[in-house]
């Protein structure tokens, strides 16, 4: 993609020029100067790239899809899953459980509260979020937060905020902020990130921006999603881990750098294990070998900006695959004392984490389960038991998919294709050749027009050796080529020869093996079953 300048999309009277010089033996913490000349290209606080016309229901800023069924509607209709069907592939649940970890490293939308609410409305009825009939209810809903300089005319429709960096660099682990990575750190010499007692997360006392409460009963991360479940949790956990593990390694070889210069080269290390680990297992498993075109270097007339296409529904493709149950598993392979774990029961419990035997039984269970099929259905615990009880603030994953690609002006699926430089497509036979999901999608959308495209893409048949379809699979190729092409901190690009060939050896095996007590009940390649 070629590279456009931060301010293109924000009208003029709103741009303010930052100066600042670029980074150069480490990267910023909120990703500025990364780019030579563009400084807050990739940074945190700005917005996200558009690559797709928007369908603004006037252009400008109104929510699109106003002609299309209600997002619960859609939930219920045409997501709604039976009896699991595991993928063909033989993927394990680490190939969504990374896709998360890795999402919220390059992308965070935070919802204008309370000042533009858009709840979704469920059904009289609704068994879940309506069981006693009231037509009262909803579904929470807040519309992402926008740039001020944007969704003032047609020139500049309204663009989202990206709360992070957009690069990939683990700013889930280190915080996209000053004040939060100051407040991740032990700052006493040693380099290190907290921990407390277990080797575990440390838990929030500082009073931090948290998703789930800002008290001290969760843990803190750099990103304010990790408590989400506690499959992410423990990846989190895992990789403060291995930054401590590296920063000792780093201490013990080398005596007279500052605890300054131990916590950098971890990091810088750990950024590229991020890197190594999405292009080298996780994303071959997800699109298949040589999906991406070869790495030729650095180049600076291309932006690594997040689209909004891909954050808002492209890469939430992997709500589709996860898992109704975590499995717990012992060394031996038979189940944690404790039981396996339920996944609705799994939302913002770290106490899962320090009273029910740690990280282990979780890593060992995503890595001997097979992931569901990416496909249009999505487990109930996601669907109807979304971080609560349905009528206790719960939510529908499904409804805030697709009332989030609205929110951010989506075009539908058949726009997005036709504007890609895909066919278009005039019949629910040619999104899917399921006849199931040709009569679902008929029976809630009224043309294939109207079909919002996160759906429209979790329904196309999957490429040969992957397991998204092709307009999927297109958008994240791009995008995935765009962060690593446009990164001057690409690990290939900024690393010598031998650190190159440190992180293209090292598997997320090797992480956890190296970082936890499990050895060699799992296979080195995690992303598949074994």
């Amino acid at each position: 993609m070629d590279l456009i300048a931060p301010d293109r999309q924000i009208h003029p009277d709103y741009v303010q020029t930052v100066e600042g010089e670029p980074s150069f033996d480490y990267r910023n913490i909120d990703g500025t100067g990364n780019h030579t000349v563009h400084f807050e290209l990739g940074a945190a606080n700005t917005t996200f790239r558009r690559i797709l016309p928007n369908e603004y229901s006037d252009q400008i800023s109104a929510m699109a899809g106003i002609n299309r069924p209600s997002p619960r509607e859609v939930s219920n209709v045409v997501c709604d899953q039976g009896a699991p069907v595991p993928n063909e592939l033989g993927s394990s649940d680490f190939l969504w459980q990374w896709g998360q970890f890795l999402d919220h490293d390059i992308d965070l939308t935070e919802g204008n509260e309370p000042f533009e609410p858009a709840h979704i409305l469920p059904e009289t009825g609704d068994p879940f979020f309506d069981p006693d009939n009231t037509g009262l209810a909803q579904i929470e809903f807040f519309r992402s937060r926008s740039h001020a300089g944007t969704g003032i005319d047609a020139t500049y429709p309204r663009q989202q905020m990206n709360m992070v960096t957009h690069h990939i660099d683990a700013s889930h682990v280190y915080g996209s902020d000053p004040v939060r990575a100051a407040a991740l750190r032990t700052n006493d010499g040693t380099g290190r990130l907290k921990v407390s007692a277990g080797n575990l997360l440390p838990f929030n006392i500082d009073g931090l921006q948290n998703a789930g409460g800002n008290g001290p009963e969760l843990f803190v991360a750099g990103d304010i999603r990790a408590n989400e479940q506690v499959g992410l949790t423990a990846m989190h956990t895992l990789f403060v881990r291995e930054h401590n593990r590296r920063a000792a390694e780093i201490a013990a070889s080398n005596p007279s750098l500052s605890g300054e210069e131990i916590y950098q080269e971890a990091r810088r290390y750990v950024g590229a294990l991020m890197q190594g680990i999405t292009y080298n297992e996780f994303l071959p498993a997800l699109l298949g070998p040589n999906a991406l075109t070869p790495y030729t270097g650095y180049k600076e007339t291309v932006s690594p900006a997040i689209f909004t296409c891909f954050s808002a529904a492209a890469f939430r493709f992997g709500h589709s695959a996860v898992s109704e149950t975590l499995l717990r598993l012992e060394a031996d392979g038979q189940p944690s004392p404790f039981g396996h774990l339920p996944l609705k029961d799994a939302f913002f419990a770290p106490e899962r984490l320090v009273t029910e035997g740690g990280i282990e039984p979780i890593l060992r269970g995503l890595a001997a389960q097979e992931m569901s099929k990416i496909d249009v259905k999505v487990v109930d615990a996601l669907r109807n038991f979304l971080f609560g009880d349905p009528t206790a603030g719960g939510l529908d994953l499904v409804s805030l998919n697709l009332q989030r690609g609205r929110d951010h002006g989506l075009p539908g699926y058949v726009g997005a294709r036709v504007a890609r430089g895909f066919g278009n497509v005039s019949s629910f036979a040619q999104v899917s050749s399921d006849p199931e999901v040709q009569s679902l999608l008929a029976a809630v959308y009224p043309s294939v027009e109207s079909i919002d495209m996160w759906v429209g893409g979790i329904a196309e048949d999957s490429v040969n050796g992957g397991h998204v379809g092709p307009l999927v699979f297109h958008l994240l190729k791009v995008q995935f080529e765009s962060l690593r092409n446009g990164d001057r901190y690409w690990y290939q690009w900024d690393m010598s020869a031998a650190e190159i060939a440190e992180i293209d050896g090292t598997t997320l095996a090797d992480v956890i093996r190296r970082n936890t007590t499990i050895g060699a009940e799992i296979s080195d390649d995690v992303f598949h079953v074994n």
